[in-house]
């Protein structure tokens, strides 16, 4: 039986959601036993205050400052301490876990998970934005604290299972999948003028809305492809992607001696979360099994650059090194947030992130010096006025 102490950063939001469900099963298969340490969640008050009298944390804590009395009335009586704000969050994450889930969405959820990466415990990383603004440095303070990083992303996941972490000199390059998303077989034409309802209608995955525009417009293989150079310490040229609209490879690492080991399983984020909770052993629980008979076939295309430019504005950050990939995934975010309020088109996502690349650039744009953390969310916010300036412009001559 496999017994953790937990913490969930982001539990009410996809990934969040499914860790507990994934705890709920193994639980009531015998195969898991869980003490939850703390719960944070965003402004949905009702299904923290549900999960909280579910699992009973000693701290349950929601980023709205404002939604604090809500959340400690829902939770009368039940011994579950109550808080609310940035600060709280962070501190949550600092609380006595042997394993952490960060999958806060976005730059909201760097501070608390470079605060979880001091702790020693294994920290099981659902956020991008933590390893793309400040990957490396991350990686060294689990490191330096005794911990594990296990990468919770599907494709990273499926790297870090057939990785020969011992002997990375036998790697010749690693694949990304991508399922293509929404839009694979829309045209350009087409493709200006889809609107979010679209956009967050993901063909395999059940993801939350801005990753889902991510999935879309591919900017989250993007982001991966940074994250996969930092957790593998692989170069960017080194790093392939190819469209797999089946999902159910999820990535393939090629030796360099002609083998090529892929990890394969149905499209269900559990999966590799089940992963990273049992880490290093397996747990049972009842997951959807692969029938590749019933499946008949997988397929595979290249990605079309022209349609889907975030995917090389992405490889140039990376190349770039510095602040660029904190830059990219700042203008990025903006803009995404920005197309599902209706304020900006989907083909200029993209726009708005090279435009941004572009100008921090010119501006000279890098990190400070001082903690890692702290010049990355310096970054990430004159990266967002950036692109906040230019989706201004762009409504402007409009």
């Amino acid at each position: 039986m496999i017994r953790r102490r937990v913490t969930v950063l982001g539990s009410t939001g996809s990934v969040g959601s499914s860790t507990l469900d994934l705890m709920e099963q193994a639980e009531a298969s015998g195969t898991g036993g869980f003490e939850v340490e703390a719960l944070t969640g965003g402004a949905n008050i009702v299904k923290l205050a549900e999960q909280a009298r579910r699992w009973k944390p000693k701290l349950a804590v929601t980023a709205d400052p404002a939604r604090l009395y809500d959340l400690r009335d829902a939770l009368a009586g039940t011994g579950v301490a109550v808080a609310a704000g940035e600060a709280a969050i962070v501190e949550a994450a600092t609380r006595p876990a042997d394993w952490i889930m960060a999958s806060i969405v976005g730059a909201a959820g760097l501070k608390s998970a470079w605060a979880a990466a001091d702790t020693g415990a294994i920290l099981a990383l659902a956020n991008k934005e933590s390893l793309v603004c400040c990957g490396p440095a991350l990686i060294e303070r689990v490191k330096r604290a005794g911990g594990r990083l296990i990468p919770v992303d599907s494709e990273h996941s499926a790297i870090f299972q057939v990785f020969p972490a011992e002997a990375p000199e036998q790697v010749a390059k690693l694949v990304l999948t991508a399922s293509g998303g929404p839009f694979r077989q829309t045209s350009l034409a087409q493709m200006a003028g889809v609107t979010p309802e679209q956009a967050v209608a993901h063909p395999n995955w059940s993801m939350g809305a801005k990753i889902s525009v991510d999935s879309a417009t591919m900017a989250n293989k993007g982001l991966e492809m940074i994250e996969a150079a930092y957790l593998f310490g692989m170069p960017q040229e080194r790093i392939d992607v190819v469209v797999h609209p089946e999902s159910i490879i999820h990535s393939l690492v090629e030796y360099v001696d002609g083998s090529t080991l892929a990890q394969m399983g149905p499209p269900d984020m559990r999966t590799p979360i089940a992963c990273a909770l049992a880490w290093p052993d397996r747990i049972a629980w009842p997951a959807p099994r692969l029938d590749l008979a019933a499946l008949g076939r997988l397929t595979f295309e290249a990605p079309d650059l022209a349609r889907f430019p975030a995917l090389d504005l992405a490889r140039q950050a990376l190349a770039a090194g510095g602040a660029a990939p904190a830059v990219f995934n700042a203008a990025n975010e903006v803009a995404a947030f920005a197309f599902l309020d209706r304020k900006l088109g989907f083909l200029n996502i993209a726009a708005v992130v090279a435009e941004t690349l572009e100008r921090a650039t010119k501006a000279g744009m890098v990190f400070g010096s001082g903690d890692a953390c702290g010049a990355a969310l310096s970054v990430d916010a004159e990266a967002r006025l950036m692109a906040e300036t230019i989706i201004a412009g762009l409504a402007n001559v409009a």
